[in-house]
């Protein structure tokens, strides 16, 4: 690989937090006072209201009592892993990864993953690296995610860097676009660090994964004028990433937004929405998990829809299919096709799963019957796109 003379300190406004800062920031978050607030209400919902004071209390206790011994960024994810771990357990079936092992330790990647979850997706990718001993990979994040400081603070001392995506100006967008592009091939040729970065910007709502071509464009941003696409794109090490939930947690929230935008009504975020829904993601039942990392791309891909549908065939053809996923595309479109479901995969049958198609048929009910259908759709969409893509 090329590694290239550059000065770090361009990234100064985007990168993550080095280990000589790593103290300072926990020091400040310790003190935030809003950091406390919000841990205490996402904790403990029902009782912060009545009791925030002494819980905010306890939760500054908690973060300088857990990240007494962290020194780096390293000793942070120790203990991030721990608590993330833990949270999987509590809110699904289990976790499980495939195609991990299969990649080189000593080389840096580029993961592009689907993006269904705010938070949850880069985190599993994280945690499946740690489980598999493997380092973990820095994650690009919108700079929408950034509205407060204590998230920043924990973002960033988690390998998050900043995609800028409130930039004013063409002018100043394609300089945001330039930067980052230079930021990803820095730190996977220079800095032999994994990047973790979604296929497109926003979640699929729709449940349909699609890799954005524009994504593959900013990454050549940063390719020297003479060198083909294909040699670029190979020197980043591109590796797909498909993580699919059983439940979305955030399934009826994503059909209403859906269903505005469809009748034309502009969609108005609320403050510190994003904030929210990364709260419903992590807390949320989300049933079996599956991580599944793909090869790596050393085609000649030499145009940027060349690379997304490489992507995109990856993802789609590796992304572990749930009972879910059937049952929906029973409702929507009657019988299901003979694909394989869950991991390790077994050959769908529609007598069975009865438990789980009462709670698909209850979960539904509760959704508000004008995006009901949106939301059975979201669920039923990966079926329909494996279909495409064997055809």
């Amino acid at each position: 690989m090329n590694a290239r003379n550059i000065d770090p300190s361009q990234f100064d406004d985007i990168r993550p937090y080095r280990d000589d800062e790593v103290r300072a920031v926990l020091r400040r978050l310790v003190e935030d006072p809003e950091m406390s607030r919000v841990v205490a209400h996402f904790l403990l919902p029902g009782a912060a209201s009545k009791l925030e004071r002494p819980l905010a209390w306890m939760v500054r206790q908690l973060v300088r009592f857990e990240f007494r011994n962290a020194k780096n960024v390293r000793g942070v994810q120790e203990v991030i892993a721990k608590y993330l771990d833990k949270a999987v357990n509590r809110t699904s079936c289990g976790l499980s990864i495939s195609g991990l092992d299969t990649l080189p330790r000593n080389r840096a990647c580029l993961f592009v993953g689907n993006h269904r979850d705010i938070a949850m997706d880069p985190a599993l990718a994280i945690l499946s690296m740690y489980k598999e001993g493997h380092e973990t990979s820095r994650i690009a994040i919108g700079d929408n995610l950034l509205s407060k400081q204590f998230a920043t603070d924990i973002m960033k001392l988690n390998k998050c860097f900043v995609v800028k995506r409130s930039s004013g100006s063409r002018r100043e967008k394609l300089m945001a676009a330039t930067k980052l592009s230079k930021y990803i091939h820095h730190s996977i040729v220079n800095d032999n660090e994994h990047v973790w970065i979604a296929q497109r910007a926003g979640r699929a709502k729709d449940g349909l994964d699609r890799t954005n071509p524009a994504l593959a464009a900013m990454f050549a941003m940063a390719k020297p004028k003479d060198q083909p696409f294909a040699d670029f794109w190979r020197e980043l090490h591109i590796v797909p990433l498909a993580i699919s939930y059983e439940w979305d947690p955030c399934d009826r929230h994503k059909a209403r937004e859906l269903y505005i935008k469809e009748h034309k009504d502009e969609y108005q975020k609320q403050a510190h929405e994003d904030l929210g829904s990364i709260a419903k993601g992590v807390v949320g039942q989300k049933g079996h998990i599956h991580a599944a990392f793909g090869t790596p791309i050393e085609g000649d891909f030499n145009d940027v829809g060349a690379l997304a549908d490489e992507i995109d065939r990856q993802i789609i053809g590796s992304y572990v299919l749930h009972p879910t996923n059937m049952i929906a595309y029973e409702k929507i479109y009657g019988e299901a096709p003979a694909l394989p479901v869950g991991y390790p995969p077994k050959p769908w049958n529609p007598e069975e799963h009865q438990e789980i198609r009462e709670k698909f048929e209850q979960r539904m009910a509760r959704i508000d019957e004008r995006w009901r259908d949106k939301a059975i759709l979201g669920y039923a969409n990966p079926v329909v796109s494996r279909l495409a893509f064997e055809q």
